[in-house]
């Protein structure tokens, strides 16, 4: 039919296109929008005052004698092991090294919601690493998440976190790289999904989720405190693991230190809440934790938690560790829905053992199993081996991990065992992921859960089967 449609058909037809048009419309307006202010935001920021006790950049190569405000001389070799120092708080060689023969060399796989992010080479080769950079890209890409060549950087990068690092350390810390053997290799490159492979979103990201600017001590709390501070929220990055992300991967600002899941592994609440937190550890025990991974009666560091306590937190001075106990114990309590803290559980085994002998087992037993594969090392009671002497086998009664809510790590101790190699021990439990069937690792966990902690916590298979999935 070649009728002339009316005009009240022809506007029912085009009502689609035009409400199509004006979302369009309004999504980039808000956009723009949000553009401008960062561009707003990002100039109001340019001219703050830097603070006194920064060095000028030369001053990280000790390239002129009067570097320093009070007019003395730099001390290369004081500042280099200062930046050795302050590499290790902030944990730099875990991120960036792939492969153990080749620290710093960047290669290790990120993975995210949007995909897999490698980690750069951050040793002094001049062709993979950054050699050629210079102190000023080093700084922007510390303080303001932009690399050498002006590209925004990923925040699998912490940058929020050490835009609040002192001008001062980020030069101690570009010394100390500078130090390092030099590697000639090139991570592969980042496999994101569009549109998360366009780092100019970042600009939008950084909007909602990232404030620049240095750390400003707080004149109400005392000098341990501030310094906590500093450290915590700065360098050592900890609410990266610790804090619960927004839809955007943000940190949620909220649930600050409330705990989150990295990898298949729950890294705990630590805020002061007595049930949900580390409320009922005193600072001798957290102390103890951060540098060695064990405190008896709560905790024994695995997975990325061993990992920072091998690489980091044991080399952190006593002056340090007070420092960090003091800000953790001033934060603000989140019990999380928590009524019973993850370490008040669980009694010993009495007759599990005795009441094996001589039945017959046909089908998956996590009394067998545990017998089998753990007794020997954490004792068929639960109680452990070794009391607390550095090198004991922990005991799984009144253990954060066989307390907590959910067996996730439990299971994720089972399959991918623990290393951690401290001054004090050198901490080995094999995995058994290559030895053990989901329902095998399942079976165990529950009755651990069951007999030496929280007995409503428990696993199925197929929820082992996506935890063994979970890259590490």
């Amino acid at each position: 039919m070649n009728e002339r449609q009316s005009p009240c058909v022809r506007a029912a037809l085009l009502a689609p296109v035009a409400r199509t048009r004006h979302t369009r419309t309004a999504l980039a307006a808000v956009f723009f929008c949000a553009f401008a202010l960062y561009v707003a935001w990002h100039a109001s920021h340019d001219g703050a005052a830097r603070p006194v006790d920064e060095l000028p950049l030369p001053a990280a190569h000790g390239q002129a004698s009067d570097a320093t405000p009070d007019g003395t001389a730099v001390n290369q070799p004081e500042l280099v092991k200062r930046g050795e120092y302050l590499t290790r708080v902030g944990d730099c060689v875990a991120c960036h090294t792939a492969d153990k023969s080749r620290p710093f060399a960047g290669g290790l796989p990120i993975v995210t919601p949007f995909g897999k992010i490698y980690t750069p080479n951050i040793t002094p080769d001049p062709d993979t690493g950054i050699g050629q950079w210079s102190d000023a890209d080093f700084m922007r890409a510390m303080h303001e998440g932009i690399g050498k060549n002006g590209e925004r950087l990923y925040p699998a990068f912490p940058y929020v976190e050490f835009t609040r690092v002192t001008e001062q350390d980020v030069q101690a810390i570009r010394a100390y790289l500078n130090t390092v053997a030099p590697i000639h290799y090139a991570p592969p490159a980042n496999e994101l999904r569009f549109p998360f492979n366009l780092r100019w979103l970042m600009v939008v990201w950084n909007l909602f989720n990232f404030n620049e600017g240095r750390f400003v001590p707080d004149p109400q709390q005392s000098a341990e405190y501030n310094r906590g501070a500093y450290l915590v929220k700065g360098l050592a990055h900890c609410e990266e693991c610790h804090t619960p992300r927004n839809f955007m991967q943000g940190l949620s600002k909220s649930e600050r230190f409330a705990g989150a899941t990295q990898a298949g592994w729950q890294a705990y609440n630590i805020t002061p809440d007595k049930a949900g937190g580390i409320g009922n550890w005193s600072d001798d025990e957290l102390i103890a934790y951060l540098s060695t991974g064990a405190a008896a009666g709560h905790a024994n560091a695995a997975g990325p938690m061993a990992e920072v306590v091998q690489n980091s937190t044991q080399y952190l001075t006593d002056e340090d560790l007070h420092s960090v106990v003091a800000y953790l114990r001033g934060q603000q309590p989140i019990s999380g829905g928590v009524t019973r803290s993850r370490d008040s559980w669980g009694k010993p085994a009495v007759d599990d053992v005795t009441t094996l002998r001589g039945t017959e087992v046909t089908s998956v037993n996590g009394v067998q199993l545990f017998v089998a594969n753990c007794a020997s090392c954490h004792n068929w009671t639960g109680e452990g081996i070794g009391a607390s002497a550095p090198g004991a086998y922990p005991a799984l009664i009144h253990n954060s991990v066989a307390g907590a809510a959910s067996p996730g790590n439990l299971a994720m101790v089972i399959l991918h065992g623990v290393t951690r190699k401290t001054k004090d021990a050198d901490v080995l439990m094999p995995a058994f992921g290559s030895e053990l069937t989901n329902d095998q690792v399942a079976a165990i966990s529950n009755y651990v859960t069951k007999q030496f902690g929280n007995p409503q916590a428990t696993i199925t298979p197929d929820q082992v089967g996506t935890l063994r999935a979970q890259p590490q």
